[in-house]
């Protein structure tokens, strides 16, 4: 689509957001216009994140023509220029606008009749003459000089950073951080920008430095390069990068076939202490690893205060001394009407006797129930204790499981805009910290939970190790559990099942590396046979939308999820997610709005992908788009906690849901999950993919795809392997 321009007179201002700037203004156009845009008044709407503007300012924008469903066709403005006012009255406006203290309506008519259409080339280049004004106060004229002054050398940044190819939202941000230092910073070096601006990251501050003509074999871009294909290589779960690995992957990414300049970069970087080297020793072997510093030094310190917590007196060693725990547990498991295998007994003891254990295991192998007399067990010995998991949803299944109070571990650890509150120097007051679902938990988490853990205090991880690794970098779960320093139960006897149901055998099946049983002759599994990719995804919708609800009365909305492995392609989750919003909430007389390029309309299910401690959501936490409230630029989500409010800036952490990836499914249960699983996942088809899945399945499983498919996934058991130096600080 080709830009356009427009110019014209701020008339008035609508809306502005000074969160982000964006704005909707009214301007009297002093150039060719879209005659369809013209209002009764003969004003014309441009909205878009800008800058903060006042009436009666002269201004050309650059966008494009849209057409709004409500308010009709309006111009979408990417960038601005600021331009001289066409008009005497315009001048006026300007002037006596909010802009300028002490300036008001008389005062502005002094000076434009004094100076005319010459009064911005007054204020640009002699701005003193001011004080020739009659009857114009001396404070009055300073005034006006020192505020024109500041505006303009805000205005010329703008328009410095948006020569640069930078939208205005961004231009705001990069102002905003840097302030009258913006010109120098930028110049100097723009891949400050990735480390320093939010939404800017290395490739958009390569964009922004190529535009200034740095070189793509450039010092100062290879240096920032190195510490991009380090945290692109932390998004794959590495917390360090083998040395040459580094260089390998550096070189890809920066287009860059020289190696000794990555070399070089790289220990030039070394040298001035921005990334860290260190050596791991596995056994008879060494790696030379490169690390960003925050995740050197969270894998130390993390290794460090693990081996203190199971090495230091227990906060209730007296109590436990002298309990006889064959008669103990007995009288626990009768008083509880449960009946606790060796296994689980074993867990529990374990759990108050010694200071890091891990319970782990598969669904339906009585996690909970062990859990649940682990906390029963502290009670009798009057114990505090601490319940949380990495996520919302995650947390609130285990208040529901277990009736106590379960919360985020971020928000155990009292975090805020400034970081977390607890921390070694103001620790949990506790005996005993218990997180589920401890395979979600990623290294940098782990540590600052590690650090608001008392020596004296208990720690349990419950979590199915099995399951797909965290989304962040580290390997913790499978790593504490590798190293010897927890006491591990690992539960094997399945207890949840009866013979018409699969979801629990077949998940178990996949585990072992077995094929599940999909000859759809039980009542909670089922496996529809597609080859085509087009074809599957129309199956997949009537299945959802139709079969499944008419066969078992499950709500499609609420009650059934989609989960797909990957993002990408026909049958994938962003191409699923537009067709079944289409299907199951296509009605476009509801309230819409596009944002971010996604329509987003009531009654839309959609997920918060982050910790909100403000609007108190989290993520993974799901809802439904209540209402859309345009005149004060809201979206209102009903979700399980109530209303929640988001502004059109803060869209960015919602996303559809009618399908989300396997990873966004972790630490959540639904009552029906429906999933494809094509050949063309082949990149994503491994073993603890679609356990992982199917282990989210409360009442039924429904698979669309092919033999093949579920074959390639079930016998790939290569796990990547993620580069983390955590279990041999726990070995040595």
């Amino acid at each position: 689509m080709s830009t356009e321009t427009v110019s014209g007179e701020i008339e008035r201002i609508t809306y502005f957001n000074p969160d982000n700037g964006y704005c909707v203004l009214k301007i009297y156009p002093t150039s060719k216009f879209n005659p369809d845009a013209e209002a009764p008044d003969g004003t014309v709407t441009v909205v878009g994140s800008l800058t903060e503007f006042n009436v009666g300012e002269a201004v050309e924008f650059s966008g494009q023509w849209v057409h709004d469903s409500r308010y009709g066709l309006q111009f979408k403005a990417e960038s601005f220029t600021p331009t001289t006012p066409a008009s005497l009255q315009g001048l006026k406006r300007f002037l006596s606008s909010d802009l300028f203290e002490g300036v008001g309506t008389r005062t502005a008519e002094r000076i434009v009749e004094y100076f005319g259409m010459e009064t911005l080339e007054v204020l640009n280049n002699d701005p003193q003459r001011i004080h020739e004004v009659p009857e114009l106060k001396t404070k009055t004229a300073n005034n006006l000089i020192k505020a024109w002054a500041e505006n303009q050398a805000v205005r010329q940044v703008m328009i410095f950073l948006q020569g640069l190819g930078i939208s205005s939202r961004f231009a705001r941000r990069i102002h905003e951080r840097y302030g009258d230092d913006t010109v120098h910073m930028v110049t100097e070096n723009p891949y400050r920008l990735a480390d320093d601006v939010f939404g800017i990251g290395f490739l958009k501050a390569d964009t922004i430095a190529q535009s200034m003509g740095v070189r793509r074999d450039a010092p100062i871009r290879l240096r920032s390069g190195l510490h991009y294909a380090l945290n692109h290589l932390a998004n794959d779960g590495h917390t360090y990068s083998p040395r040459d690995k580094l260089v390998e992957t550096a070189m890809e990414l920066l287009r860059v076939n020289d190696a000794e300049l990555i070399e070089q970069a790289l220990n030039d970087e070394l040298l001035a202490g921005l990334l860290v080297r260190d050596v791991i020793h596995e056994g008879d072997e060494s790696t030379h690893a490169i690390y960003l510093p925050m995740y050197h030094n969270a894998e130390r310190r993390a290794a460090m205060r693990l081996k203190m917590i199971a090495r230091a007196p227990s906060a209730f060693e007296r109590a436990v001394s002298e309990i006889d725990w064959y008669s103990f547990l007995a009288e626990l498991a009768e008083d509880n009407d449960v009946a606790l295998t060796q296994q689980q007994q074993s867990a529990v003891q374990a759990a108050l006797t010694t200071k890091v254990s891990v319970l782990t295991g598969g669904p339906g192998t009585g996690k909970t129930t062990t859990l649940q007399m682990v906390i029963n067990a502290l009670s009798e010995i009057d114990a505090r204790f601490e319940l949380a998991s990495p996520t919302g949803r995650a947390a609130k299944r285990l208040s529901e499981a277990t009736g106590e109070q379960a919360r985020t571990i971020h928000r155990m650890l009292g975090y805020g805009g400034e970081g977390f509150q607890r921390d070694e120097d103001y620790p949990l007051d506790t005996d005993m910290v218990i997180i589920d679902e401890a395979s979600m938990i990623d290294l940098l988490l782990f540590y600052q939970l590690l650090k608001a853990i008392p020596p004296r205090t208990h720690l349990m991880l419950v979590g199915d190790v099995d399951q797909l690794p965290s989304v962040g970098a580290g390997n913790v779960l499978k790593d504490v559990i590798n190293s010897g320093i927890a006491h591990v139960t690992r539960l094997n006897t399945i207890f949840r099942q009866d013979e018409n149901s699969r979801i629990v055998v077949n998940a178990h099946r996949v585990n072992q590396g077995q094929m599940p049983e999909i000859d759809n002759q039980s009542s909670d599994f089922f496996f529809f046979r597609q080859e085509d990719p087009q074809s599957a995804a129309d199956l997949l919708i009537d299945i959802v939308r139709n079969r499944v609800p008419e066969k078992f009365g499950y709500d499609p909305m609420d009650e059934i999820q989609v989960i797909a492995p990957m993002y990408r392609g026909p049958i994938g989750v962003n191409m699923l997610n537009d067709r079944l919003q289409r299907a199951l909430n296509g009605d476009t007389r509801m309230a819409e709005k596009k944002l971010n390029g996604r329509v987003f309309r009531v009654g839309d299910k959609v997920m918060q992908t982050k910790n909100n401690y403000d609007k108190d959501v989290f993520n993974g936490d799901i809802g439904r788009i209540h209402a859309i409230d345009f005149e004060d630029n809201l979206l209102e989500v009903a979700m399980d906690t109530g209303f929640v409010f988001y502004e059109w800036s803060e869209v960015d952490q919602l996303t559809h849901a009618y399908c989300i990836s396997t990873h966004r499914s972790q630490g959540s249960e639904y009552p029906v999950v429906v999933m494809p699983v094509m050949t063309q996942h082949y990149m994503m088809l491994q073993r603890n993919l679609l356990y992982t899945a199917i282990t989210r399945a409360k009442k039924l499983v429904v698979l669309v795809g092919t033999d093949k498919a579920v074959h390639i996934a079930v016998n790939n058991n290569k796990v990547n392997e993620r580069y983390s130096g955590l279990l041999a600080r726990l070995r040595g």
